[in-house]
Protein backbone atom coordinates (compact mmCIF):
# COMPACT_ATOMS: atom_id res chain seq x y z
CA UNK A 1 0.00 0.00 0.00
CA UNK A 2 1.20 3.53 -0.80
CA UNK A 3 2.61 5.40 2.17
CA UNK A 4 0.60 8.51 3.14
CA UNK A 5 3.77 10.62 3.33
CA UNK A 6 4.66 9.67 -0.26
CA UNK A 7 1.24 10.57 -1.67
CA UNK A 8 1.05 14.16 -2.95
CA UNK A 9 -1.55 16.38 -1.34
CA UNK A 10 -3.22 16.97 -4.70
CA UNK A 11 -3.80 13.22 -5.11
CA UNK A 12 -5.12 12.91 -1.57
CA UNK A 13 -7.65 15.70 -2.04
CA UNK A 14 -8.52 14.36 -5.49
CA UNK A 15 -9.28 10.94 -4.00
CA UNK A 16 -11.30 12.52 -1.19
CA UNK A 17 -13.25 14.58 -3.71
CA UNK A 18 -13.99 11.53 -5.84
CA UNK A 19 -15.18 9.57 -2.82
CA UNK A 20 -17.36 12.49 -1.71
CA UNK A 21 -18.91 12.85 -5.16
CA UNK A 22 -19.71 9.15 -5.42
CA UNK A 23 -21.32 9.19 -1.99
CA UNK A 24 -23.45 12.19 -2.94
CA UNK A 25 -24.47 10.44 -6.17
CA UNK A 26 -25.79 7.32 -4.45
CA UNK A 27 -27.18 9.29 -1.52
CA UNK A 28 -29.19 11.44 -3.92
CA UNK A 29 -31.07 8.35 -5.04
CA UNK A 30 -31.66 7.17 -1.46
CA UNK A 31 -32.95 10.62 -0.46
CA UNK A 32 -36.25 9.89 -2.25
CA UNK A 33 -36.87 6.57 -0.50
CA UNK A 34 -39.61 6.43 2.13
CA UNK A 35 -38.51 5.38 5.64
CA UNK A 36 -34.87 5.58 4.60
CA UNK A 37 -32.05 4.75 6.99
CA UNK A 38 -29.54 6.94 5.16
CA UNK A 39 -29.76 9.81 2.70
CA UNK A 40 -27.49 12.07 0.72
CA UNK A 41 -25.44 13.34 3.66
CA UNK A 42 -25.03 9.94 5.27
CA UNK A 43 -23.79 8.27 2.09
CA UNK A 44 -21.35 11.13 1.50
CA UNK A 45 -19.98 10.62 5.02
CA UNK A 46 -19.78 6.84 4.47
CA UNK A 47 -17.62 7.17 1.34
CA UNK A 48 -15.47 9.83 3.00
CA UNK A 49 -14.99 7.46 5.94
CA UNK A 50 -13.86 4.76 3.54
CA UNK A 51 -11.37 7.09 1.86
CA UNK A 52 -9.97 8.34 5.18
CA UNK A 53 -9.76 4.78 6.52
CA UNK A 54 -7.67 3.76 3.50
CA UNK A 55 -5.46 6.82 3.98
CA UNK A 56 -4.88 6.17 7.68
CA UNK A 57 -4.44 2.42 7.11
CA UNK A 58 -1.55 3.14 4.74
CA UNK A 59 0.40 4.21 7.82
CA UNK A 60 -1.09 2.26 10.74
CA UNK A 61 -2.18 -0.99 9.09
CA UNK A 62 -5.32 -2.74 7.93
CA UNK A 63 -6.85 -2.95 11.41
CA UNK A 64 -8.05 0.64 10.86
CA UNK A 65 -10.28 -0.49 8.00
CA UNK A 66 -11.62 -3.43 10.02
CA UNK A 67 -12.41 -1.14 12.95
CA UNK A 68 -14.13 1.35 10.65
CA UNK A 69 -16.29 -1.38 9.12
CA UNK A 70 -17.24 -2.59 12.60
CA UNK A 71 -18.23 0.94 13.63
CA UNK A 72 -20.28 1.34 10.46
CA UNK A 73 -22.10 -1.94 11.14
CA UNK A 74 -22.90 -0.80 14.69
CA UNK A 75 -24.20 2.56 13.43
CA UNK A 76 -26.45 0.78 10.91
CA UNK A 77 -27.81 -1.42 13.70
CA UNK A 78 -28.46 1.62 15.91
CA UNK A 79 -30.24 3.34 13.02
CA UNK A 80 -32.60 0.40 12.69
CA UNK A 81 -33.35 0.05 16.41
CA UNK A 82 -36.51 2.23 16.35
CA UNK A 83 -38.04 0.08 13.64
CA UNK A 84 -37.06 -3.12 15.44
CA UNK A 85 -38.64 -1.85 18.67
CA UNK A 86 -41.90 -1.30 16.78
CA UNK A 87 -41.91 -4.98 15.87
CA UNK A 88 -41.05 -4.46 12.20
CA UNK A 89 -39.54 -7.62 10.74
CA UNK A 90 -36.36 -7.54 8.69
CA UNK A 91 -38.38 -8.78 5.72
CA UNK A 92 -40.55 -5.65 5.90
CA UNK A 93 -37.59 -3.36 6.54
CA UNK A 94 -35.34 -4.66 3.80
CA UNK A 95 -31.57 -4.60 3.90
CA UNK A 96 -30.79 -2.99 0.55
CA UNK A 97 -29.78 0.41 1.91
CA UNK A 98 -27.66 -1.17 4.63
CA UNK A 99 -25.76 -3.32 2.14
CA UNK A 100 -25.39 -0.30 -0.12
CA UNK A 101 -23.74 1.61 2.73
CA UNK A 102 -21.21 -1.18 3.24
CA UNK A 103 -20.47 -1.33 -0.48
CA UNK A 104 -20.08 2.43 -0.69
CA UNK A 105 -17.70 2.42 2.28
CA UNK A 106 -15.44 0.06 0.33
CA UNK A 107 -16.03 2.11 -2.82
CA UNK A 108 -14.85 5.22 -0.99
CA UNK A 109 -11.56 3.45 -0.28
CA UNK A 110 -10.85 2.70 -3.94
CA UNK A 111 -9.87 6.22 -5.15
CA UNK A 112 -7.41 6.49 -2.28
CA UNK A 113 -5.90 3.15 -3.33
CA UNK A 114 -5.45 4.31 -6.91
CA UNK A 115 -8.61 2.92 -8.52
CA UNK A 116 -10.89 5.92 -9.20
CA UNK A 117 -12.36 4.49 -12.42
CA UNK A 118 -13.33 1.22 -10.77
CA UNK A 119 -14.87 3.20 -7.90
CA UNK A 120 -16.92 5.31 -10.30
CA UNK A 121 -18.20 2.25 -12.14
CA UNK A 122 -19.09 0.54 -8.86
CA UNK A 123 -20.98 3.58 -7.59
CA UNK A 124 -22.85 3.82 -10.88
CA UNK A 125 -23.88 0.18 -10.68
CA UNK A 126 -25.03 0.63 -7.07
CA UNK A 127 -27.12 3.66 -8.01
CA UNK A 128 -28.74 1.84 -10.94
CA UNK A 129 -29.53 -1.19 -8.78
CA UNK A 130 -31.10 0.97 -6.09
CA UNK A 131 -33.10 3.07 -8.53
CA UNK A 132 -34.33 0.07 -10.56
CA UNK A 133 -36.16 -1.65 -7.72
CA UNK A 134 -39.64 -1.48 -9.24
CA UNK A 135 -38.45 -2.40 -12.73
CA UNK A 136 -36.40 -5.36 -11.52
CA UNK A 137 -39.17 -6.66 -9.28
CA UNK A 138 -41.58 -6.30 -12.20
CA UNK A 139 -39.31 -8.42 -14.39
CA UNK A 140 -39.01 -11.08 -11.70
CA UNK A 141 -42.79 -11.21 -11.24
CA UNK A 142 -43.26 -11.79 -14.97
CA UNK A 143 -40.80 -14.69 -15.04
CA UNK A 144 -42.68 -17.91 -14.38
CA UNK A 145 -41.48 -21.39 -13.54
CA UNK A 146 -41.04 -22.28 -17.21
CA UNK A 147 -38.82 -19.26 -17.87
CA UNK A 148 -36.77 -19.90 -14.73
CA UNK A 149 -36.20 -23.50 -15.80
CA UNK A 150 -35.17 -22.32 -19.27
CA UNK A 151 -32.63 -19.90 -17.78
CA UNK A 152 -31.33 -22.64 -15.46
CA UNK A 153 -30.90 -24.98 -18.42
CA UNK A 154 -28.99 -22.31 -20.33
CA UNK A 155 -26.71 -21.88 -17.31
CA UNK A 156 -26.27 -25.66 -17.19
CA UNK A 157 -25.30 -26.05 -20.84
CA UNK A 158 -23.26 -22.83 -20.99
CA UNK A 159 -21.50 -22.56 -17.62
CA UNK A 160 -21.42 -26.15 -16.36
CA UNK A 161 -21.15 -28.46 -19.37
CA UNK A 162 -19.25 -26.25 -21.84
CA UNK A 163 -16.12 -25.53 -19.73
CA UNK A 164 -15.41 -29.24 -19.07
CA UNK A 165 -15.57 -30.33 -22.72
CA UNK A 166 -12.21 -30.90 -24.48
CA UNK A 167 -11.26 -28.30 -27.07
CA UNK A 168 -9.61 -30.79 -29.43
CA UNK A 169 -10.43 -32.19 -32.86
CA UNK A 170 -11.47 -35.83 -33.14
CA UNK A 171 -12.85 -38.25 -35.67
CA UNK A 172 -13.16 -38.24 -39.43
CA UNK A 173 -11.28 -35.26 -40.94
CA UNK A 174 -10.98 -33.87 -37.42
CA UNK A 175 -14.43 -32.28 -37.62
CA UNK A 176 -15.62 -33.32 -34.16
CA UNK A 177 -14.53 -30.76 -31.59
CA UNK A 178 -16.78 -31.22 -28.51
CA UNK A 179 -16.13 -27.72 -27.17
CA UNK A 180 -16.80 -25.92 -30.45
CA UNK A 181 -19.88 -28.03 -31.23
CA UNK A 182 -21.39 -27.37 -27.81
CA UNK A 183 -20.45 -23.69 -28.04
CA UNK A 184 -22.70 -23.46 -31.10
CA UNK A 185 -25.47 -25.11 -29.07
CA UNK A 186 -25.06 -22.48 -26.35
CA UNK A 187 -25.10 -19.72 -28.97
CA UNK A 188 -28.34 -20.89 -30.59
CA UNK A 189 -30.13 -21.62 -27.31
CA UNK A 190 -29.02 -18.26 -25.91
CA UNK A 191 -30.27 -16.32 -28.94
CA UNK A 192 -33.60 -18.12 -28.85
CA UNK A 193 -34.06 -17.63 -25.11
CA UNK A 194 -33.29 -13.92 -25.32
CA UNK A 195 -35.79 -13.53 -28.15
CA UNK A 196 -38.42 -15.44 -26.17
CA UNK A 197 -37.93 -13.33 -23.03
CA UNK A 198 -38.06 -10.10 -25.04
CA UNK A 199 -41.33 -11.27 -26.58
CA UNK A 200 -42.74 -12.14 -23.16
CA UNK A 201 -41.92 -8.73 -21.69
CA UNK A 202 -43.10 -6.80 -24.74
CA UNK A 203 -46.33 -8.76 -24.69
CA UNK A 204 -48.02 -10.90 -27.35
CA UNK A 205 -50.49 -8.21 -28.34
CA UNK A 206 -48.07 -5.50 -29.44
CA UNK A 207 -48.64 -6.23 -33.12
CA UNK A 208 -47.97 -8.79 -35.73
CA UNK A 209 -44.74 -7.14 -36.79
CA UNK A 210 -43.19 -7.87 -33.39
CA UNK A 211 -44.70 -11.36 -33.42
CA UNK A 212 -43.15 -12.07 -36.80
CA UNK A 213 -39.77 -10.67 -35.78
CA UNK A 214 -39.62 -12.69 -32.59
CA UNK A 215 -41.03 -15.74 -34.33
CA UNK A 216 -38.14 -15.61 -36.77
CA UNK A 217 -35.62 -15.30 -33.96
CA UNK A 218 -37.10 -18.16 -31.94
CA UNK A 219 -38.24 -20.52 -34.71
CA UNK A 220 -39.66 -19.49 -38.06
CA UNK A 221 -40.71 -23.10 -38.67
CA UNK A 222 -42.73 -23.21 -35.45
CA UNK A 223 -44.28 -19.83 -36.27
CA UNK A 224 -45.24 -21.06 -39.74
CA UNK A 225 -46.80 -24.22 -38.30
CA UNK A 226 -48.74 -22.26 -35.67
CA UNK A 227 -50.17 -19.79 -38.18
CA UNK A 228 -50.94 -22.57 -40.65
CA UNK A 229 -53.08 -24.35 -38.08
CA UNK A 230 -54.63 -21.03 -37.10
CA UNK A 231 -55.63 -20.35 -40.71
CA UNK A 232 -58.30 -23.04 -40.44
CA UNK A 233 -59.67 -21.79 -37.11
CA UNK A 234 -59.91 -18.01 -37.63
CA UNK A 235 -61.31 -15.58 -40.16
CA UNK A 236 -58.00 -13.76 -40.55
CA UNK A 237 -57.20 -13.01 -44.16
CA UNK A 238 -54.58 -15.21 -45.85
CA UNK A 239 -52.49 -12.16 -46.91
CA UNK A 240 -52.13 -11.14 -43.26
CA UNK A 241 -51.04 -14.60 -42.16
CA UNK A 242 -48.70 -14.81 -45.14
CA UNK A 243 -47.20 -11.47 -44.10
CA UNK A 244 -46.36 -12.74 -40.60
CA UNK A 245 -44.84 -15.92 -42.04
CA UNK A 246 -42.82 -13.80 -44.46
CA UNK A 247 -41.57 -11.53 -41.66
CA UNK A 248 -40.47 -14.55 -39.63
CA UNK A 249 -38.73 -16.02 -42.67
CA UNK A 250 -37.04 -12.70 -43.39
CA UNK A 251 -35.64 -12.52 -39.87
CA UNK A 252 -34.06 -15.95 -40.43
CA UNK A 253 -31.63 -14.31 -42.85
CA UNK A 254 -30.92 -11.61 -40.27
CA UNK A 255 -30.10 -14.37 -37.83
CA UNK A 256 -27.79 -15.86 -40.47
CA UNK A 257 -25.94 -12.53 -40.66
CA UNK A 258 -25.46 -12.44 -36.88
CA UNK A 259 -24.20 -16.02 -36.76
CA UNK A 260 -21.73 -15.43 -39.61
CA UNK A 261 -20.29 -12.36 -37.89
CA UNK A 262 -20.00 -14.20 -34.58
CA UNK A 263 -18.18 -17.21 -36.06
CA UNK A 264 -16.13 -15.43 -38.75
CA UNK A 265 -16.00 -11.75 -37.75
CA UNK A 266 -13.34 -10.73 -40.29
CA UNK A 267 -13.70 -12.83 -43.44
CA UNK A 268 -17.43 -13.15 -42.86
CA UNK A 269 -18.03 -9.45 -43.48
CA UNK A 270 -17.92 -10.00 -47.23
CA UNK A 271 -20.55 -12.75 -46.91
CA UNK A 272 -23.33 -10.78 -45.26
CA UNK A 273 -24.26 -8.35 -48.04
CA UNK A 274 -26.14 -10.90 -50.20
CA UNK A 275 -28.23 -11.82 -47.16
CA UNK A 276 -28.96 -8.17 -46.43
CA UNK A 277 -30.14 -7.86 -50.03
CA UNK A 278 -32.29 -10.96 -49.56
CA UNK A 279 -33.81 -9.45 -46.42
CA UNK A 280 -34.62 -6.23 -48.28
CA UNK A 281 -36.26 -8.19 -51.11
CA UNK A 282 -38.40 -10.22 -48.70
CA UNK A 283 -39.26 -7.09 -46.69
CA UNK A 284 -40.74 -5.54 -49.84
CA UNK A 285 -42.86 -8.67 -50.37
CA UNK A 286 -43.99 -8.52 -46.72
CA UNK A 287 -44.95 -4.86 -47.16
CA UNK A 288 -47.13 -5.73 -50.16
CA UNK A 289 -48.93 -8.36 -48.06
CA UNK A 290 -49.45 -5.83 -45.30
CA UNK A 291 -50.91 -3.28 -47.70
CA UNK A 292 -53.44 -5.87 -48.85
CA UNK A 293 -54.58 -6.83 -45.34
CA UNK A 294 -53.66 -4.08 -42.85
CA UNK A 295 -57.19 -3.84 -41.41
CA UNK A 296 -57.35 -7.49 -40.42
CA UNK A 297 -56.68 -8.84 -36.93
CA UNK A 298 -55.09 -12.15 -36.08
CA UNK A 299 -54.03 -13.82 -32.88
CA UNK A 300 -50.22 -13.80 -32.56
CA UNK A 301 -48.59 -17.25 -32.46
CA UNK A 302 -47.64 -18.56 -29.03
CA UNK A 303 -44.11 -19.71 -28.25
CA UNK A 304 -42.51 -21.81 -25.55
CA UNK A 305 -39.15 -21.41 -23.79
CA UNK A 306 -36.58 -22.81 -26.24
CA UNK A 307 -33.83 -24.17 -24.02
CA UNK A 308 -34.96 -27.76 -23.43
CA UNK A 309 -31.97 -30.03 -22.82
CA UNK A 310 -33.29 -32.59 -25.30
CA UNK A 311 -33.62 -29.94 -28.00
CA UNK A 312 -30.12 -28.66 -27.29
CA UNK A 313 -28.63 -32.14 -27.55
CA UNK A 314 -30.53 -32.81 -30.76
CA UNK A 315 -29.20 -29.59 -32.29
CA UNK A 316 -25.68 -30.53 -31.22
CA UNK A 317 -26.02 -33.90 -32.93
CA UNK A 318 -27.49 -32.28 -36.03
CA UNK A 319 -24.68 -29.73 -36.14
CA UNK A 320 -22.06 -32.49 -35.78
CA UNK A 321 -23.70 -34.49 -38.58
CA UNK A 322 -23.77 -31.44 -40.83
CA UNK A 323 -20.08 -30.82 -40.09
CA UNK A 324 -19.33 -34.41 -41.06
CA UNK A 325 -21.52 -34.21 -44.15
CA UNK A 326 -19.85 -30.99 -45.26
CA UNK A 327 -16.37 -32.46 -44.73
CA UNK A 328 -17.19 -35.64 -46.65
CA UNK A 329 -18.91 -33.73 -49.45
CA UNK A 330 -16.06 -31.25 -49.79
CA UNK A 331 -13.44 -34.02 -49.82
CA UNK A 332 -15.18 -36.43 -52.20
CA UNK A 333 -17.42 -34.28 -54.37
CA UNK A 334 -15.91 -30.81 -54.23
CA UNK A 335 -18.08 -27.71 -53.92
CA UNK A 336 -21.06 -29.41 -55.57
CA UNK A 337 -21.39 -31.72 -52.60
CA UNK A 338 -21.63 -28.75 -50.23
CA UNK A 339 -24.73 -27.47 -51.98
CA UNK A 340 -26.39 -30.88 -51.64
CA UNK A 341 -25.65 -31.00 -47.92
CA UNK A 342 -26.90 -27.42 -47.54
CA UNK A 343 -30.17 -28.21 -49.31
CA UNK A 344 -30.81 -31.24 -47.10
CA UNK A 345 -29.76 -29.56 -43.84
CA UNK A 346 -31.58 -26.31 -44.59
CA UNK A 347 -34.93 -28.06 -44.95
CA UNK A 348 -35.51 -28.01 -41.21
CA UNK A 349 -32.67 -25.96 -39.70
CA UNK A 350 -30.62 -23.02 -40.95
CA UNK A 351 -28.35 -22.68 -37.94
CA UNK A 352 -26.32 -25.85 -38.48
CA UNK A 353 -25.41 -25.20 -42.11
CA UNK A 354 -24.76 -21.51 -41.40
CA UNK A 355 -22.40 -22.17 -38.51
CA UNK A 356 -20.56 -25.04 -40.20
CA UNK A 357 -20.07 -23.09 -43.44
CA UNK A 358 -18.95 -19.97 -41.57
CA UNK A 359 -16.41 -22.11 -39.71
CA UNK A 360 -15.05 -23.38 -43.03
CA UNK A 361 -14.70 -19.83 -44.33
CA UNK A 362 -13.11 -18.71 -41.06
CA UNK A 363 -10.54 -21.51 -41.34
CA UNK A 364 -9.76 -20.62 -44.99
CA UNK A 365 -11.11 -23.99 -46.14
CA UNK A 366 -13.77 -22.33 -48.31
CA UNK A 367 -13.86 -19.02 -50.14
CA UNK A 368 -16.50 -16.50 -48.94
CA UNK A 369 -18.22 -16.35 -52.35
CA UNK A 370 -18.96 -20.06 -52.31
CA UNK A 371 -19.74 -19.95 -48.60
CA UNK A 372 -22.63 -17.51 -48.80
CA UNK A 373 -24.07 -19.30 -51.83
CA UNK A 374 -24.03 -22.57 -49.87
CA UNK A 375 -25.89 -20.92 -46.99
CA UNK A 376 -28.34 -19.27 -49.39
CA UNK A 377 -29.07 -22.71 -50.86
CA UNK A 378 -30.01 -23.87 -47.37
CA UNK A 379 -32.24 -20.81 -47.00
CA UNK A 380 -34.08 -21.60 -50.23
CA UNK A 381 -34.56 -25.21 -49.09
CA UNK A 382 -35.94 -23.90 -45.80
CA UNK A 383 -38.50 -21.76 -47.65
CA UNK A 384 -39.55 -24.76 -49.74
CA UNK A 385 -39.99 -26.90 -46.62
CA UNK A 386 -42.12 -24.27 -44.87
CA UNK A 387 -44.19 -23.79 -48.01
CA UNK A 388 -44.87 -27.54 -48.11
CA UNK A 389 -45.84 -27.39 -44.42
CA UNK A 390 -48.39 -24.64 -45.09
CA UNK A 391 -49.82 -26.64 -47.98
CA UNK A 392 -50.16 -29.68 -45.72
CA UNK A 393 -51.65 -28.25 -42.52
CA UNK A 394 -52.91 -24.79 -43.53
CA UNK A 395 -55.92 -23.59 -45.44
CA UNK A 396 -55.94 -23.71 -49.20
CA UNK A 397 -56.10 -19.91 -49.46
CA UNK A 398 -53.09 -19.45 -47.18
CA UNK A 399 -51.16 -22.09 -49.11
CA UNK A 400 -51.76 -20.14 -52.31
CA UNK A 401 -50.56 -16.88 -50.80
CA UNK A 402 -47.49 -18.46 -49.21
CA UNK A 403 -46.65 -20.20 -52.48
CA UNK A 404 -46.77 -16.83 -54.19
CA UNK A 405 -44.68 -14.87 -51.70
CA UNK A 406 -42.16 -17.69 -51.21
CA UNK A 407 -41.95 -18.13 -54.96
CA UNK A 408 -41.08 -14.46 -55.39
CA UNK A 409 -38.55 -14.77 -52.56
CA UNK A 410 -36.89 -17.80 -54.15
CA UNK A 411 -36.78 -15.93 -57.45
CA UNK A 412 -34.98 -13.11 -55.67
CA UNK A 413 -32.51 -15.58 -54.15
CA UNK A 414 -31.80 -16.98 -57.59
CA UNK A 415 -31.17 -13.53 -59.02
CA UNK A 416 -28.85 -12.65 -56.14
CA UNK A 417 -26.87 -15.88 -56.56
CA UNK A 418 -26.64 -15.34 -60.33
CA UNK A 419 -25.95 -11.62 -60.55
CA UNK A 420 -23.90 -11.03 -57.41
CA UNK A 421 -20.18 -10.59 -58.16
CA UNK A 422 -18.08 -13.65 -57.42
Amino acid sequence: MTEATEMPASEIFGALGTALGLGLLVGLEREWVKDRVAGIRTFALVTLSGALSALVASTYGGWVIAASLLCLAMLILIGNLPALKKGTSTADMGLTTEFAMLVMFLTGMMPMLGHPVAATVTAGVVMVLLQSKDAMHGVVRRIGAAELKAIARLVLIGLVILPVLPNEDYGYYGVFNPFKIWLMVVLIVGLSLVAYLVGKFIGPNRGLLVSGLLGGLISSTATTASLSRQSKDTKASPPLLAMVIMIASTVVFGRVVVEILMVAPKVGQSMIYPFLAMMAWMAVVSFVCWMLSRKEIVKPPQSEPPSEIKGAVMFGLLYALVLLGVAVARHNFGQGGLFTVAAISGLTDMDAITLSTANLVHGNHLDPGTGWRVILTGGVANLIFKGAMVATIGSRALAGWVAGVFGVSILGAGLIAWLWPA
